[in-house]
Order: C-alpha cells, then structure tokens, then sequence
C-alpha cells in the first residue's frame, strides 16, 4: 500500500504536469514556441550537469533520449499550443504516445502486445478520432486539425523516445533528465532561428519578460526537475503498477486548469473523445505495466510528461 504522504506526493506530480500546460499557454504569449523549448532545458542543464554525475547510459542513448522525448516532443508540443491547440487538450492528445510506443516496440524490440493493450491501443485511437470531429465542428478544417496533428507528432516523438529510453534502464533517472537535457538547447535555437528568423529570435531574447520568466521557471523547475524527483522516488520505492495511475490524472488536471485559469470549455465531442482516450491507455498502459512488474522486468527509465 501506498503511504499517505506518497499519495499525497503522487497527486502532487499529477497537478504540477496537468498545470505544466497552462504555464506553458503563458509563457508563448511571449516567446516563440522553440525559444521557449531552448530556455527550458538550458535552465534544467544548467548548472545541474556540473554537480549531478553522468548517468550509467551511452551517450548515444542520451542524445536519442534529449532528441526525441524532450526536443521532439516538447518542441513539437509548445508550436502545437502555438498554432491554437488549447492547453486542457494538449494535455489528452499528448497521451497518444502510448501507441506509437506499443507499435515502435513490437517492431524495434519485438515487445508482443497483450490483447488488452491492443484494445486499448484501438480505444485510444477512436478516442482521438472524436477528439477531431470535435475540433472540426464550427471551425475551418485545416486550422481546426493541423495543430492537432502536430501535438499527434509530438506523441510520436515521445513514444520513439520511450522506447530509446529502455536501453537506460536501471540508470539514475535524475541524472538522464539532466544530461540529456544538454541535447537539446543547441538544435532547438537553430531550427528556431531558421524557421523564425534571427530578428525575431533576438528580440524574443531582448524582450524576455515575466510570461516567459515563470513559464519557464516552472517548467524546468517545478515540471521536469521536481517533478521527476518525486517520480523517482516513488518507482523506487513502489511497484510501477502502482505508480502508473498517478500519470493518468495529468489529462483531466489539465482539462480543469485550463477550463480555470484560461477559459478553455471542450466542446461535447471533445470531452467524450479525451474520456476514450484516456480510457485507452488506461487499459493499455496499466495492464502492461503490471504484467511487467509481476515478471519482474527491470523498470524502464522515467519519461516525460508534461
């Protein structure tokens, strides 16, 4: 059983990655989506890389991990939110990274999905599909879908990156946040200075103001360093079957910090959708993680989420 306080640090997690979305929202009213990406990770590299040691892991295996699940998904993520995806359904669409993870497995690792996480698999599939008729009604098609379509990427991105991070298994998790972090500022801030432009990355960097101050201070600080401390801790110390559920609520606590704190209301469509959806990989994820656990298979590194 899970001790109070650990429940109560476990909802904590949930909240500061459901809120993690609505922080994000205010800090690209101020900054272009990659800038802000850039500045994220700079700030959970360093200092932190100079005092945390390196993580027992290649160094292949931390720039797949930098690359993918935190440049990738992140920035893929923040120009989604950029482009008009609300920040409460960022939050669900972002978990389609549970099927693009059970399908990159099977074909990377030949990981054979159980029936129970094909049926979530398909759930979650449906589920996104009314997520878009929801976005499509009373809204122009290709404004309604693209940004959709690009956080769909970024789940994609996190599932390749998932699936990078089983070769760390067993290494600290702090230390990969950390230093695979350092592989993501550099390549970020160029792809922003081609796709922007060099004036509107300067002037991003010249009129830094508080939007973009606490966004990413809480990101990097609260979201990804805090955040996966306690995360951490409870795998450590709890079967990740357990744990697991704690990352569920992250979706419904972004849902009501958005309808909250920015006026976001999901129309009927795209709440049924976010239900199934979550539903899906409910099913999925969970049954899997406690079939893994039971076997005892080493747990795989911490992702991601928010």
């Amino acid at each position: 059983m899970v001790t109070p306080r650990h429940l109560v640090l476990g909802l904590l997690v949930a909240v500061v990655w459901g809120v993690n979305f609505v922080v994000i929202d205010l800090g690209l009213r101020d900054t272009p989506p990659l800038v802000l990406v850039a500045l994220r990770f700079a700030l959970v590299a360093v200092p932190l890389v100079f005092f945390v040691p390196k993580p027992d892991a290649p160094w292949r295996v931390l720039a797949g991990i930098g690359l993918f699940m935190s440049a990738g998904q992140f920035g893929l993520l923040f120009t989604a939110m950029h482009l008009g995806l609300p920040a409460g359904l960022a939050a669900v669409v972002l978990q389609c990274q549970m099927i693009f993870t059970l399908v990159i497995g099977a074909v990377a690792l030949r990981e054979r999905p159980t029936p129970i996480q094909l049926v979530g698999a398909l759930v979650a599939v449906a589920g996104l599909g009314v997520v878009a008729a929801g976005r499509l009604e009373g809204a122009a098609g290709a404004a309604a879908i693209l940004p959709m379509l690009v956080c769909v990427a970024a789940g994609l991105s996190w599932g390749i990156g998932n699936v990078i991070s089983r070769s760390a298994a067993g290494a600290n998790g702090f230390g990969i946040v950390v230093w695979s972090a350092l592989f993501v500022p550099v390549p970020v801030l160029a792809l922003s200075l081609v796709l922007d432009g060099p004036a509107v990355v300067g002037d991003a960097f010249a009129t830094i103001g508080w939007p973009t101050i606490v966004s990413v201070g809480y990101t990097a600080g609260f979201a990804s360093l805090v955040g996966y401390t306690i995360w951490n801790m409870l795998l450590g110390k709890y079967p990740a079957a357990l744990v697991a559920p704690f990352a569920l609520l992250v979706p419904p606590v972004g849902l009501a910090a958005a309808a909250l704190w920015l006026g976001e209301v999901p129309n009927t469509l795209e709440l049924v959708g976010s239900a199934v959806l979550v539903a899906g990989v409910a099913a999925g994820q969970l049954r899997g993680l406690g079939e893994r656990w039971f076997r005892r298979r080493p747990v795989a590194a911490p992702t991601l989420r928010g």
